[in-house]
């Protein structure tokens, strides 16, 4: 009696793993095939853009606009950057917030070496707005309208030479009314090695690797540090105001231009164009991780879509395969179980392969600590975490702004 009841006990236990396996089957593959012919368009994507020098043609053209708030810490390399541009800026007009470090005077130190550089001061935000778009809007309508192009620049950023014009000109050559640039990002400590890549896949899992062609106005993606924009274009969409109550403007306001039937690029910038987002893991998380949901730009079926779309390849695949090799062990041998620990299994390689496809986007040196760079696939499931929690939250605070619920 007693062995009959253990071999109950097993058959129950058999079946109960079996239909978990099963379960994750059905809810994984679907998902499984979206992000491989998603991945499957890398090897047609656009090759990384190249610096290049302005021809007489693009006298002018680019008004640039730099928002900022209290970035007298980390302006200079933009300003240094932008300085090393060629003649076809016109322009280079920093919207200040009232910024109360600093920042000003070393934009005016700026414009005694270069007269291109002045600064005005936004209106006071108005309702509805958020204060990143409202500056951008302020610097639009404050540009010269002979600019064609009005290029927006975040101050954290470090523009390479050459990258204004490579801007213009493959804008030109492809027909983009609008194009924006994946950086090379600059990382410091070991916690940022490992969560700020994990966090980017998210990204290349909803929408491809910059420079694949987007599938439809609603995959669009953008990149508001280096975000260049013809001037009729953004006249037709009123500015920015379409985007004026959005925490990721910036994609919000090429899905609208992508609807108008404008022609948007989503580039690889990283011989190009550097940045330092954030200081530190903690701040990664907490400043980065709560817009990659993207709700202000997507419906809410789009959000939750997206969100389970990224649980099922890549949020549970490490905990699924330590769980199914766990089953194995200990002699839950069903199809599915074996099929769904395949499955994950081949979901984590992929991914680890990926971590070595985005390396080009970090800037690594001997002085930095990296090797948890290679780690970062560890991370997933924190990332995909990170993202259902913003999915739920609405920012009331960005950059020492407070805001109200809109």
């Amino acid at each position: 009696m007693q062995n009959e009841w253990v071999d109950i006990q097993g058959w129950v236990g058999q079946d109960w793993v079996g239909a978990v396996a099963l379960l994750l089957l059905l809810i994984q593959l679907p998902a499984v095939a979206i992000l491989l012919s998603r991945l499957l368009q890398a090897p047609g994507r656009q090759p990384p853009l190249c610096p290049q020098s302005a021809t007489p043609d693009l006298l002018g053209s680019v008004s640039v606009v730099v928002p900022t708030l209290n970035e007298a810490a980390r302006i200079s390399p933009c300003l240094e950057g932008l300085t090393r541009q060629g003649y076809e800026v016109r322009e280079i007009i920093v919207v200040d917030s009232r910024s109360q470090d600093g920042t000003v005077d070393l934009v005016k130190a700026a414009q005694s070496r270069d007269p291109r550089f002045r600064v005005i001061t936004d209106d006071p935000l108005p309702f509805g707005w958020v204060g990143r778009p409202w500056a951008l809007h302020t610097g639009f309508l404050h540009s010269s309208p002979e600019s064609e192009w009005i290029l927006g620049i975040d101050a954290d950023t470090r523009p390479q030479p050459g990258l204004v014009a490579s801007l213009v000109k493959t804008a030109q050559q492809g027909g983009y009314d609008l194009i924006s640039l994946a950086p090379q990002f600059i990382l410091k400590e070991l916690g940022e090695f490992w969560l700020q890549p994990a966090l980017l896949i998210t990204l290349v899992y909803r929408f491809g690797a910059a420079g694949s062609a987007a599938d439809g106005s609603e995959r669009v993606m953008a990149n508001g540090q280096c975000f260049l924009c013809r001037r009729s274009l953004l006249t037709q969409l009123d500015g920015y105001t379409s985007a004026r109550r959005s925490f990721c403007d910036d994609v919000t306001l090429a899905r609208n231009a992508a609807r108008l039937g404008a022609k948007v690029g989503f580039l690889d910038g990283s011989n190009l164009l550097k940045v330092r987002m954030y200081e530190g893991m903690q701040e990664t998380w907490q400043e980065w991780g709560r817009s990659l949901d993207l709700k202000d730009a997507s419906s809410t079926a789009q959000k939750w879509g997206d969100l389970g779309f990224l649980m099922a390849v890549q949020g549970l695949p490490l905990i699924a395969t330590l769980g199914f090799a766990l089953c194995l062990r200990m002699g839950y041998t069903d199809l599915p179980v074996r099929l769904a620990f395949g499955l994950n299994s081949a979901l984590l390689l992929i991914r680890f392969a990926l971590q070595g496809a985005i390396a080009s986007s970090y800037e690594f040196t001997p002085s930095v600590p990296s090797w948890s760079f290679w780690l970062a696939p560890l991370a997933d499931p924190l990332a995909v975490y990170r993202i259902l929690l913003s999915s739920f939250r609405t920012p009331t605070q960005w950059r020492g702004r407070q805001y109200e619920p809109l």
